[in-house]
């Protein structure tokens, strides 16, 4: 049988999208028409913005008069996505059977939304706002506890480096930040400069994040207190949610949530950042491969030795891979499965997927810890550690935020969140990610 087109198409409301600094962005005049005896809608729009520039452009779809949305959809062409201008009639084409097959409907909704995109992103890629579904997709027995149940969240665009923070780019903030009044534990280290940077804790990270920001002459996110008067430089401080400025264009670490939605690079039902298949092996990713019985212990695992990927296991420890080494997932961004651990804004709780708090839109986890969360695997593991079951996008994993030594390997990942897309999302949460990699920290309950 062949796909009935949607037979009429009603519009919504057009909705502001998220204002930015340099001036308002505005969508308005949305029209709607569908092409006769086609599965096709013509949609245009006018997109305003005082100071120009370059925007990203969603098309929502509806066939329930705007109850709920196909938020994103993949199915349109024109000025849709990244990169559009302005302009008093931009125009859309969206194939409707490719999201409602098999529909007929009089309570067809198209709403258009748009957000500025940074003048510079600086070698980041953009991952789109849209919900995604969080957590262990796979065979729940070979996961861990705290990887269930999965569950959708809401994530608002926002831009992430496409590489890894080398230990050279960590160094050049890092100088400027002590030159302006930042205190750090750790000097921080890397096996190269194309190495991430290794050896520095979560209160350093957090503190590397504002000075980025700074130095680039955006505004940090991060302060000493609810009030948000005092920009966190020096000591170790357990900021609070209350503690960020979340609408701030400078850079961040990364929730968890925005971490997992990055990882999986646009693609679901999957065990690892790729989606041509689910299965490791060593030209995949650097990890550490753990056999029993002369072969690997998971099923999944393919690698054709035990232990360290010998192309890196050279030099001495840590064993890292330059950043960019292996190929990039949907979303464009390198090293999310394994090389090191990579810090998340985030509390670790075992429980928090059974919450109730867990799919509210933009979460930034619980509100208090002991412990912030890592993601992403490393180059190295023990039987008690995370690695062990080596680099999938669900592994859940803490550490104190103040573990610099020894395996400890932080590699500082840096991504700047763009102003969400989606209409009940809040505006411009900036981000940073960095990371933990390595053997030691405490193992959670996964």
């Amino acid at each position: 049988m062949k796909p009935t087109p949607i037979t009429a198409v009603a519009l919504s409301l057009a909705l502001s999208a998220f204002t930015a600094s340099a001036g308002p962005v505005t969508v308005a005049n949305v029209t709607a028409s569908q092409q006769p005896g086609q599965p096709l809608v013509d949609i245009a729009y006018a997109l305003l913005n005082p100071s120009g520039g370059m925007h990203t452009v969603a098309i929502d779809v509806s066939t329930n008069s705007g109850a709920t949305y196909v938020v994103g959809s993949t199915n349109c062409s024109g000025a849709v996505g990244a990169g559009v201008t302005t302009g008093t009639l931009k125009q859309v084409v969206w194939f409707a059977a490719g999201d409602f097959p098999l529909i007929i409907t009089s309570q067809a909704h198209v709403r258009v939304t748009a957000s500025e995109t940074p003048a510079a992103t600086n070698g980041m890629a953009l991952i789109p706002a849209g919900p995604f579904v969080m957590g262990n997709c796979m065979n729940a027995s070979e996961g861990y506890s705290d990887e269930l149940p999965v569950h959708t969240v809401m994530v608002s665009a926002f831009y992430m480096d496409k590489h890894e923070v080398t230990s050279q780019q960590w160094f050049e903030v890092r100088n400027w930040a002590l030159a302006n009044g930042y205190t750090f534990d750790n000097p921080g280290s890397g096996k190269g400069a194309t190495h991430p940077a290794q050896e520095v804790n979560w209160y350093d990270c957090v503190k590397w994040c504002n000075a980025r920001s700074q130095k680039e002459g955006l505004t940090p996110c991060y302060y000493t207190s609810a009030v948000q008067t005092q920009i966190y430089r020096i000591d170790w401080i357990d900021l609070s949610s209350d503690c960020v400025n979340w609408s701030a264009n400078g850079y961040r670490l990364p929730t968890e949530a925005e971490w997992e939605k990055a990882a999986r690079g646009g693609a679901s039902g999957h065990r690892f950042p790729w989606s041509q298949c689910d299965t490791i092996t060593f030209t995949n990713a650097n990890y550490w491969s753990y056999w029993s019985g002369g072969v690997p212990y998971y099923s999944y695992d393919k690698a054709t030795q035990s232990g360290y990927n010998s192309t890196f296991a050279t030099g001495g420890t840590p064993y890292t891979s330059p950043v960019g080494y292996f190929a990039a997932n949907g979303y464009g961004l390198y090293d999310m499965a394994g090389n090191v651990w990579e810090w998340c804004w985030d509390w670790y709780d075992g429980g928090w997927y059974r919450s109730g708090s867990e799919t509210q839109t933009d979460t930034s986890g619980p509100s208090s810890g002991s412990y912030r969360l890592v993601r992403g695997g490393s180059w190295t593991a023990t039987r008690t550690t995370a690695a062990w079951r080596p680099a999938t996008t669900t592994r859940r994993t803490s550490r104190s935020p103040t573990s610099a030594s020894g395996l400890c390997v932080v590699e500082v990942s840096v991504s700047r969140v763009l102003a969400g897309a989606s209409g009940a999302a809040p505006a411009g949460r900036p981000a940073v990610w960095f990371c933990s990699g390595g053997a030691a920290g405490r193992r959670a309950a996964k």
